[in-house]
C-alpha cells in the first residue's frame, strides 16, 4: 500500500495528460512534502534496441544547477598531481599505492574515478573490481584526461554521465525538491536536449517513447516531449 502522500499527489495528477515542464514542477513544488528533502527525477523510455551497440545512448554535461548531491571523487594520477588533485575536490588521491590498497582489500570506497591517461595501464589491475561497479575511468565519459583539475571541477560544479540501462531506459537526479522551480526547469530542459542530441544514426521510429517526472518516492507525471 502506498502512502497518505503518495495517494494525495496522485490526485492532483491526471494520467491521461502529458504536462508541460512547467506543469509538472509546479505539481511537484506545490504538493505535500516528503519529511525530507527529496530528490526530483526523470525517467525516460526510449525507442532503441539496447543489445545492440550502434544504439546505445550516452553522454555528458555539466547541469547548470548540479543535482544537490555531491560524489565521492577518486583520482589515480602521477605524484605530481596529487596536490592538484586534492585541491581541485578529489576527496581520495593516490597513484600506484592506491591502486595497490583498492586490489588487496576488494573494495572502493567512492562514487566516480578519474584518472590521466599515463594512469590507465596500472588501472588494469583493478579493472575487475571497478569495472562490475561502473568505476572504471573512461574516455568516453571524460573521467580521463590529463588536465585532471578540470575534470575534478566540472565533476564538483555539476557535471552527470548518462547512458541507458538494459531496458533502453535513461534515469537521472535532476535536484532537489527544495531548489527554486526555475532552477529544476533549467536542469530538466538542458538534460532533455542532451538526450535527444544523444539519439543513435541507428534508431528508428519515436526516440523518446514516453518521459515522466517524479519525486524520489512520490507519483510519475508524465511528460510532454
Amino acid at each position: 500500500m502506498r502512502g497518505k502522500r503518495y495517494q494525495e499527489v496522485k490526485k492532483s495528477i491526471d494520467p491521461k495528460k502529458s504536462y508541460s515542464f512547467a506543469e509538472a514542477l509546479d505539481l511537484i513544488k506545490n504538493g505535500p512534502k516528503e519529511k525530507f528533502d527529496a530528490g526530483v527525477e526523470v525517467h525516460i523510455k526510449l525507442g532503441i534496441d539496447p543489445k545492440k551497440g550502434e544504439q546505445l545512448v550516452r553522454g555528458t554535461l555539466v547541469l547548470p544547477h548540479g543535482i544537490g548531491k555531491t560524489k565521492k571523487i577518486a583520482a589515480f594520477v602521477e605524484p605530481a598531481l596529487e596536490k592538484e588533485a586534492k585541491e581541485a575536490g578529489a576527496e581520495i588521491v593516490g597513484g600506484e599505492d592506491l591502486i595497490k590498497e583498492i586490489k588487496s582489500s576488494e573494495r572502493a570506497n567512492f562514487e566516480i574515478a578519474v584518472a590521466t591517461p599515463t594512469m590507465m595501464s596500472k588501472l588494469a589491475q583493478i579493472a575487475k573490481i571497478l569495472g562490475p561497479k561502473g568505476l572504471m575511468p573512461n574516455p568516453k565519459t571524460e573521467t580521463v584526461n590529463p588536465n585532471i583539475k578540470k575534470i575534478i571541477s566540472e565533476l564538483k560544479k555539476g557535471k552527470i554521465n548518462f547512458k541507458n540501462d538494459d531496458g533502453g531506459n535513461i534515469h537521472q537526479l535532476l535536484g532537489k525538491v527544495s531548489y527554486d522551480k526555475e532552477k529544476l526547469l533549467e536542469n530538466l530542459t538542458m538534460f532533455i536536449e542532451a538526450v535527444k542530441k544523444a539519439k543513435p544514426a541507428a534508431a528508428k521510429g519515436v526516440y523518446i517513447q514516453t518521459a515522466v517526472l517524479c519525486t524520489t518516492m512520490g507519483p510519475a507525471i508524465k511528460l510532454s516531449v
